[in-house]
């Protein structure tokens, strides 16, 4: 690998005209008055590619992006389109280790630097935390933003967006699509949930505001999403195409007051949903295409002027009503900036080149969004100084400081719901034989679980005997009768559960443990909402992911080394009558001081029974 000085020295040269380097290399303005047309196209869109490597991809990566983008590898992707992001997946291969990602990031921009007129390239992804995480261990990794809605502590979320900023930094990505800003006040919500910070629209607020704040702190663009706001749906815009039915004044009391808080903290970039919002719109078309969302609401009613990005245009949300070569070209009229993920990069390059040279954008629409555009990658220092250092990345990446700050703050997180008896915490003396069996889904980032192991492991470190029996988030009678016939052997049953519902196995799963009468701790892996279908379990804990962090701080929980802080950001509605409330937003059950049993953290009886 060359030297740092070497990469620095090249940087500069890259950004010469004819060996000279100019006053103005720097300037967004001067750099967009030389771009030709094409490079303007170019800037616009935020490409995915495959492989761990710029120039030297695996062979089936390789195949890969020769059949999905008609290149072989990023350096080809980036001399062909000229564009002006990249995104990164974990399915895409990008993120294998922290110093593998930031050679990548190096690649990428010694391939764009080499061109005429190169400029260097806005990398991004999608490291929310929780279930939604691109880059696993060894980099940091905290419990997700439902979690850290039920600590309800700014300060955490600001941490947390500081050191994931620092962290995507020193690998070379400087444009982070976290936090989501969606108020989740539907509990059938398949795409947001336990994503959001919560249902109170004020708390999800100032969470979004201090992690925005920590993330560009570090020197990464914070994005705030799903504009105008993804959390009242019962439909995934992946898949479908959502109908938020909010009347304009509900929106302005629910789904806006989070984006105003992130604008007023300076937020560099907004990204659109692929939702039908009828009260600000009743054309028919998605917000992300809808010019009086994006540019009368959220540019001229909310004053945001930063970079707005889509979501991935690659969703069926936003491809129902127009074809994939319309879809890019109405979003920019619309008012977007960035065009995330296209599902054929050479059919939307084209449609928006086209679009520009007939009259149906003019340049002056265009040059508005580069130079949105080159403005954040100088906010961000990436014109001055696009590598970053591979060798030091060890360094920065999952610092022992770093994790256990991500440990303390997951501490603060788990919510103790349900504590019959009480039975919590369990003791090795009373409860030395622990069965850990349940739900396993597979891990966000690839680098963590299976949960019921993580369980079992860490109870064992805790002087209990635990075992772990995997049986699915679907168990089948026999995965059923073997969790049954292991309870025999055990003093406690522990189920993580995930999703849970009234016709759901998992509820069986439960029913049948209990029925052997030894007492059942679930613990909700995703949706603290399976509570409600879970009346046989003696306790019931949320975790909001099922990542190792948040796992483990359950552990403790569970053992009594740490006792249960977190209240509930969000209201579970009853099983029987979904209109009611069974446990309201702040619940949180308690331990007393002495760390024996149960004591109520919200008003009640204290008994922590079900309501």
């Amino acid at each position: 690998m060359p030297s740092r000085r070497a990469v620095l020295a090249a940087t500069a040269a890259a950004l010469t005209v004819g060996g000279t380097a100019r006053a103005d290399d720097h300037d967004p303005s001067a750099l967009l008055s030389r771009m030709t047309l094409e490079e303007k196209v170019g800037q616009l869109f935020v490409a995915r590619v495959y492989g761990r490597s710029a120039t030297a991809p695996d062979q089936a990566d390789a195949d890969a992006n020769l059949t999905e983008l008609g290149v072989r590898t990023a350096a080809e992707l980036v001399e062909r389109y000229r564009p002006g992001g990249i995104i990164y997946f974990s399915w895409a291969h990008n993120t294998r280790d922290p110093r593998q990602i930031a050679e990548l990031s190096d690649g990428i921009q010694r391939a764009s630097l080499a061109l005429p007129r190169g400029l260097p390239v806005l990398i991004s992804t999608d490291q929310e935390h929780g279930i939604v995480c691109r880059i696993g261990r060894p980099a940091t990794l905290f419990p997700g933003a439902m979690a850290v809605g039920a600590g309800g502590s700014r300060a955490d979320a600001r941490a947390l967006g500081l050191i994931a900023g620092r962290e995507l930094r020193a690998m070379g990505i400087r444009q982070n699509y976290s936090p989501v800003a969606d108020v989740n006040v539907n509990p059938a919500n398949p795409v947001i949930g336990v994503r959001s910070f919560g249902a109170d629209p004020e708390a999800v607020a100032g969470l979004v505001a201090e992690e925005v704040a920590g993330c560009q702190e570090a020197g990464v663009a914070a994005t705030v999403k799903h504009f105008p706001g993804h959390g009242d749906t019962a439909v995934d815009s992946h898949t479908g195409f959502p109908v938020i039915t909010h009347s304009r004044d509900e929106w302005e009391r629910l789904d806006a007051v989070p984006f105003r808080a992130a604008i007023a903290a300076g937020v560099d970039s907004v990204m659109t949903g692929h939702l039908l919002v009828p009260a600000l719109d009743d054309s028919g078309d998605p917000a992300t295409l809808s010019r009086p969302i994006l540019t009368g609401i959220l540019r001229e009613r909310l004053g945001f002027d930063g970079v707005v990005v889509t979501d991935a245009l690659n969703m069926a949300g936003v491809r129902t009503k127009y074809g994939d070569e319309r879809v890019p070209v109405l979003a920019l009229k619309a008012g977007a900036d960035q065009l995330l993920d296209p599902p054929d990069l050479a059919v939307a390059w084209n449609a928006v080149l086209s679009a520009v040279k007939e009259g149906e954008i003019s340049e002056e629409r265009l040059d508005a969004s580069v130079l949105r555009i080159l403005r954040l990658k100088e906010k961000l220092g990436l014109l001055a100084e696009p590598y970053v250092d591979p060798g030091a990345v060890g360094r920065i990446v999952g610092r022992p400081e770093h994790l256990a700050l991500a440990e303390r703050i997951s501490e603060r997180t788990t919510t103790l719901i349900v504590d019959e008896g009480p039975l919590l915490p369990l003791s090795p003396r009373t409860h030395p034989r622990l069965l850990v069996v349940g739900a396993d889904p597979a891990s966000p980032s690839g680098t963590t679980g299976p949960p019921t192991g993580v369980l079992a492991t860490a109870l064992t470190g805790l002087g209990f005997t635990a075992t772990a029996l995997s049986t699915g988030t679907e168990p089948s009678d026999a995965a059923i009768g073997r969790a049954v016939a292991a309870a025999g052997e055990a003093d406690a049953v522990l189920v993580t559960t995930y999703n849970v519902t009234a016709t759901s196995p998992q509820r069986t799963l439960v029913e049948r443990l209990a029925a052997t009468g030894r007492p059942v701790v679930a613990v909700a892996v995703r949706n603290p909402y399976d509570v409600a279908h879970l009346p046989s379990a003696r306790a019931c804990l949320a975790a909001y992911s099922w990542t190792d962090v948040e796992l483990l701080a359950a552990a403790r929980v569970i053992a009594g080394t740490v006792r249960p802080r977190g209240r509930l950001p969000v209201a579970v509605p009853r099983a029987d009558d979904p209109a009611r409330v069974l446990y309201p937003v702040g619940h949180g059950l308690g331990y007393q001081p002495c760390g024996t049993k149960g004591c109520p953290v919200t008003a009640g009886d204290g008994s922590g029974a079900r309501s």
